[in-house]
């Protein structure tokens, strides 16, 4: 399988509710190209598969909106909402923030984060232009040694509420009141510069 075949594949999946087995999504993984920690940096909105994992809608109980990379040491692994539909950085669960590497996985290094304060490690390879392929790793996420998949969609950065309970006592930098970053502002050849497929499926809000 190459790229494009794979990108189609995962644009089909999408469409049609998420539905998958983690074989095909290691098969789609490993179809797809490597980035780089620079190539990520941005706000990211996320939505899982159907795959049958057992960690699978874990992230839509919580409420998950994405992930934010700022710069590859000031990450926020989980962006969530609130009652009221406000975004917040939820470092409660998250136990921390974390920060943006290039790990090796399956024999390819590519960009990873890694948890501050818990043993994950979250893999990413490049869907199309605004799109990346996450693989969740770690002893303590795993399912009979299957891996999580989720794919991550590049956002503009929503306004968080700085008096929510979440965020006060946290500088103004750990919330998300942020301009763009400076990925978003660089030329599409500088970062994910590839043919964009047709947009990805079921959003997150379906999800919930």
């Amino acid at each position: 399988m190459d790229a494009a075949t794979a990108r189609t594949r995962i644009a089909e999946i999408r469409a049609a509710g998420g539905k998958t087995t983690i074989d095909e999504l290691d098969d789609l993984w490993a179809a797809l190209p490597a980035v780089t920690p620079d190539d990520i940096l941005g706000s990211w909105r996320g939505s899982e598969f159907v795959s049958g994992h057992r960690f699978e809608g874990y992230l839509p109980k919580i409420r998950w909106h994405g992930k934010r990379f700022t710069s590859r040491t000031d990450v926020a692994p989980l962006v969530c909402r609130d009652d009221n539909g406000n975004l917040f950085d939820d470092t409660e669960r998250a136990k921390g923030g974390a920060s943006l590497w290039t790990v090796e996985f399956r024999g390819e290094p590519t960009a990873t984060m890694v948890y501050d304060g818990q043993p994950i490690l979250d893999h990413f390879k490049r869907i199309d232009d605004h799109s990346l392929l996450g693989v969740m790793n770690g002893k303590g996420v795993l399912d009979d040694g299957r891996h999580y998949y989720f794919v991550l969609e590049l956002s503009r950065p929503e306004t968080a509420n700085p008096s929510h309970p979440e965020a006060l006592g946290r500088s103004r930098t750990e919330i998300l009141d942020r301009p763009r970053t400076e990925a978003l502002a660089r030329p599409r050849t500088e970062i994910l510069d590839r043919p964009r497929t047709e947009a990805l499926g079921r959003s997150h809000s379906e999800t919930e």
